[in-house]
């Protein structure tokens, strides 16, 4: 019984789980309702073109932009396809492969981007960095760091 025990989570720690996936949902809901109504922009846009801001060039392969964002490549193409139909980033060829292509941040990508960075990080401050203390938020990145770290640790199959 002791070995199943270890296997499954206590009542409290379900609790607690419970309360961290409420309270990070309510958190990414709330900041996407702001940063959509203060920009006009989706997480998902927001995403991109944080990623592409910060790309060399603010162009990448659309392998290495679904990588660095964690998304799968249909993901990408469909969320790429919309934000071209507004302008946001272009497609080109590849300069140094010419059977790939590149998504690129366009002038108003970049725009939006930055339109939509002061409000988005004053929201994150308010709803995020003002609840914690200082040590509750160095708990927090060493929380975070546990959890990514055992995200990336090989499983026993």
């Amino acid at each position: 019984m002791a070995e199943r025990r270890k296997a499954f989570p206590t009542t409290e720690e379900l609790r607690i789980w419970r309360d961290f996936i409420e309270t990070t949902e309510a958190l990414r809901s709330e900041l996407a309702s702001r940063l959509q109504s203060e920009s006009s922009l989706s997480p998902s846009d927001y995403a991109v073109l944080l990623t592409l801001r910060e790309a060399e060039g603010r162009s990448l392969r659309p392998s290495e932009l679904a990588a660095r964002i964690g998304w799968q490549r249909s993901r990408l193409s469909h969320q790429i396809g919309r934000m071209e139909r507004r302008g946001l980033v272009r497609r080109e060829e590849c300069a140094t492969d010419s059977r790939g292509a590149e998504v690129v941040l366009t002038s108003d990508g970049a725009e939006a981007f930055r339109d939509a960075s002061l409000p988005h990080l004053r929201a994150v401050h308010e709803l995020f960095v003002n609840p914690l203390t200082p040590g509750q938020l160095a708990a927090a990145e060493e929380i975070t760091t546990a959890l990514r770290t055992g995200l990336k640790a090989p499983r026993d199959t």
